[in-house]
């Protein structure tokens, strides 16, 4: 066997491997959510022994916000806005949190400075302590550094060091440091090593051996791992060395709301008893208690990793699921995911790592594509009442051998279509998820064409109708269908569907896209229609106003909020206000690639600079057209605390005056005008982006902006 300290190949089976870990820590985080911060003994009184998910005990949706996975999938990005390099910092991770963490709202659990770790860190990183000071105990002191955080954040970082767990202990410390220090780091840097060389052995005892040699040997860490390998060898039950490790290292003998010490102590227990069964180390980890989603989520995707696809050949874990992520950041057009988009992206950057070329996006880019194996991308089967038949969906190889989602129908009825489709938006269950808010815009837009390619098995029977279908928010906040004409597809037979949307949805977010399909009222349809691909391409052309009825609550949900105020009751669409420094509301994703912003009426209320931002890739990354004190309007680039005017020009602009605004991107160069005066500026770094409205020490407002597509 090689040693893992030297250059490997990848394996041809890593982004299966990649997929499976990312899959596994979304089944581990979801699992444990609903009771964080249980006993064992409460989970017990109960729950009784946790052998699948438990949502639905607690009345809550399975599918939700959590710190967990919104830091371990965003935070690894940083190799994409600071460049995929082995050497990337403790500062540049510390940049990539300022520019995608949006205070009081996105990703961390904000409890107050010297509670939440992470809190912590964020003020100091926002108060000009750069990492890893920011997480240091020299800065924070030793109880709040050695919390949880730094080792739930870091499977990411493990997924892109494939075989390589000296450099995934390098990343784990570098990101870790951000926000803790001493035995959290330590934890993290054991943990990330031990995933990183799980792509090439199943033994635990390397796993760990390997892990402990990049970690102090007289770190409490290691001193807790040696007793839990002891006691496991003695006790052969993991209930009595459970308790056991409650005796010695129960949250009892730690200061802090949740110490990294006792919660890693049960993660190692798990691996040596259950390291190669995924169903049993979800039961045990689980079923110990304490800080079971983290805890489950960084053993979810180890073993995961270990086992690959064969991990969920037990339980039907990815059923419910069904892929479906929430990543709640500044960067709204991530926020809605799947396990496969996620997997996808952190294979790339680690073959990128080892110098290798990133795999061409499938299907000619679909975004819904079904490639990786029993991948469904959110999709889901939406039914009104019985009489419609059945249907399920699963992925599979078509007649064709490619890959596809299979949509299995039996007894279709030919009234009320069913719907087979996947979410675009946030869900309506936002309003009952606790503790962590969904920062999210849709992923597709009027001006949009979506394009489908599906077919019917030959040996289906009967034809088929089917119809593009868009669910989309109303003014009451429910949801109405929105379908195209509908194409008779009949046995063996293949269509290319597809939908330019159309701009007449009052601004409200369209929250699914799928298909409507019925059964021809003259042949009863049974068999598989499969979905080969679905995607669309490039910016919207669409007005964006305020809907004219109210409440309108999921419209201004489509905006990810980075400013103090958004408000909902005044006469104009949008009124922000920021009393300190910066402010941003963004609404868009990175789809968005050559387009124009024109602004019709835009007031500057109060402070400066203030005004439009272009292609953002999150808070502190855009191109924009402000206006500055002084009488001057200038293009200004933001990277990360930079603001670097690109060009200017004179403008006796004032208060309350209701300016012009066009700005567009369109390749390199960015054009602006505001009135007669325009401004034309060159630029390669963002090539793609959001739009945005900037307010600084004061406030702003409009409303409406149209969004063309170039």
């Amino acid at each position: 066997m090689s040693s893992p300290f030297e250059s490997r190949e990848l394996s041809e089976d890593y982004l299966h491997r990649v997929y499976a870990g990312v899959l596994g820590k979304l089944i581990g985080v979801y699992i444990g959510r609903p009771y964080e911060g249980w006993t064992h003994q409460r989970v017990l009184e109960e729950l009784g022994h946790v052998r699948y998910y438990i949502n639905d005990h607690f009345n809550e949706p399975l599918v939700i916000t959590d710190d967990d996975v919104s830091g371990t999938f965003q935070f690894v990005r940083a190799l994409e806005e600071h460049g995929v390099s082995e050497n990337i910092t403790s500062k540049q991770i510390g940049q990539t949190w300022l520019n995608n963490v949006i205070e009081h709202r996105t990703i961390f659990w904000w409890s107050g400075r010297g509670i939440s770790t992470e809190h912590t860190a964020f003020l100091n990183l926002k108060n000009g302590i750069p990492a890893p000071l920011s997480g240091s105990i020299d800065v924070n002191g030793k109880t709040v550094a050695e919390q949880i955080g730094a080792q739930i954040f870091i499977d990411g970082w493990a997924l892109v060091s494939p075989g390589n767990p000296k450099l995934a202990a390098k990343f784990a410390k570098a990101a870790g440091s951000v926000s803790h220090d001493g035995e959290s780091v330590y934890a993290a840097q054991l943990w990330a090593a031990m995933e990183a060389e799980a792509f090439y052995t199943k033994d635990v005892d390397r796993l760990l051996d390997i892990g402990l040699s990049l970690i102090p040997q007289d770190s409490l860490i290691a001193h807790v791992i040696g007793h839990v390998r002891q006691w496991v060898k003695e006790d052969n039950n993991w209930l009595k060395t459970r308790q056991r490790i409650e005796d010695k290292y129960g949250y009892e003998k730690f200061h802090g709301i949740c110490h990294v010490v006792p919660n890693h102590a049960v993660m190692i227990m798990t691996i040596l008893y259950a390291a190669h069964d995924f169903d049993e180390a979800m039961h045990i980890i689980n079923t110990c208690g304490w800080d079971t989603d983290c805890n489950s989520g960084n053993v979810g995707c180890l073993v995961a990793i270990i086992n690959g696809m064969s991990s969920f050949d037990g339980r039907d874990w990815r059923g419910p699921i069904a892929d479906r992520a929430l990543i709640s950041s500044a960067d709204g057009g991530y926020s809605i995911n799947n396990a496969a988009r996620i997997a996808l992206g952190i294979a790339n950057l680690g073959r990128q790592l080892k110098g290798l070329e990133p795999i061409e996006a499938p299907k000619r880019g679909a975004q819904y594509h079904f490639t990786l194996p029993g991948s469904v991308q959110g999709f889901q089967v939406h039914r009104v009442d019985d009489d419609q038949g059945t249907a399920s969906v699963s992925q599979g190889l078509d007649e064709h051998g490619e890959p596809a989602l299979a949509i299995k129908l039996d007894q279709l009825g030919s009234d009320v279509p069913i719907e087979v489709s996947t979410e675009t938006f946030t869900p309506q269950e936002i309003k009952i998820m606790r503790t962590y808010d969904l920062m999210a815009s849709p992923l597709i837009y009027p001006g949009q064409t979506i394009h489908f390619k599906i077919s019917s098995s030959s040996n289906s029977s009967g034809d088929a109708l089917v119809a593009v279908r868009l669910q989309v928010y109303t003014n009451s906040e429910k949801l109405r269908a929105v379908d195209a004409s509908e194409l008779l597809l009949s046995p063996g037979k293949t269509a290319s569907l597809e939908l330019l949307i159309p701009d007449d949805m009052e601004s409200q977010p369209i929250h699914r896209v799928g298909l409507a399909i019925r059964s021809n009222p003259a042949t009863k349809f049974n068999g598989t229609i499969w979905l080969e691909r679905l995607y669309w391409q490039g910016a919207p052309t669409m007005t964006i106003r305020r809907p004219e009825s109210r409440p309108c609550d999921f419209w201004y949900r489509s905006w990810v909020n980075g400013a103090d105020s958004l408000n909902r009751k005044l006469d104009r669409s949008l009124y922000i206000s920021q009393a300190k420094g910066e402010g941003i509301i963004l609404y868009g994703t990175r789809d968005w690639d050559n387009y124009r912003v024109v602004i019709p009426k835009f007031t500057v209320i109060l402070g400066a600079p203030s005004g439009v931002a272009i292609r953002a890739q999150g808070l502190n990354r855009y191109y924009s057209l402000v206006f500055v004190k002084g009488g001057r309007l200038a293009i200004v680039k933001a990277l990360d605390s930079e603001r670097i005017t690109l060009v200017s020009a004179d403008l006796q602009w004032s208060l309350d005056d209701d300016y012009h605004i066009t700005i567009e991107a369109q390749g390199d160069t960015i054009t602006a005008s505001v009135g007669d005066i325009s401004l034309t500026a060159t630029d390669s770094q963002y090539k793609d982006g959001a739009l945005g409205l900037i307010a600084t020490d004061g406030s702003i407002s409009t409303d409406e902006i149209r969004v063309e597509a170039l």
